[in-house]
């Protein structure tokens, strides 16, 4: 895993462009055997109307990391990632500096993936805890 990093980055990164990810400035940042991380700034983009971080878009950063990791994980030649079902719990806000979403593989079945996905700020505390559900789907040939 270690000596393909750089290259699972840039690919993961590179394909945000035009999407919800770039609008968020989502940036992937580090990977490892069962895990993915990214970053987001946290800036009036993604506030709620009084200044703290926006808890929809705490959840548009874990699930893209949770889906993103997925897709890493999987042959992404035979399948594709689809959330199914996501759920968070905002423990605390934030008004600024980045957020970094650490998404890790708690089940990894066939058909469906099991990710929790810790919210931190930039010194480690949680803002918020989340738990995604992936499904693999074979592609149409």
């Amino acid at each position: 895993m270690e000596e393909h990093k750089a290259k699972i980055l840039e690919v993961c990164n590179s394909i945000c462009k035009g999407t919800l990810m770039e609008t968020l400035e989502i940036e992937y940042v580090d990977v490892g055997e069962n895990f993915l991380i990214a970053k987001m700034p946290v800036n009036s983009r993604v506030y709620q109307p009084d200044g703290v971080l926006h808890g929809g878009a705490t959840v548009a950063l874990a699930e893209s990391v949770g889906s993103a990791a997925s897709y890493i994980f999987l042959d992404r030649n035979k399948y594709e990632v689809r959330g199914i079902e996501i759920a968070a719990n905002h423990v605390k806000g934030i008004r600024e500096g980045f957020v970094y979403a650490r998404a890790s593989l708690l089940h990894k079945g066939r058909t469906t993936q099991l990710w929790e996905i810790k919210v931190t700020n930039e010194e480690g505390a949680l803002i918020s805890n989340c738990k995604l559900t992936t499904i693999a789907l074979a592609k149409n040939e």
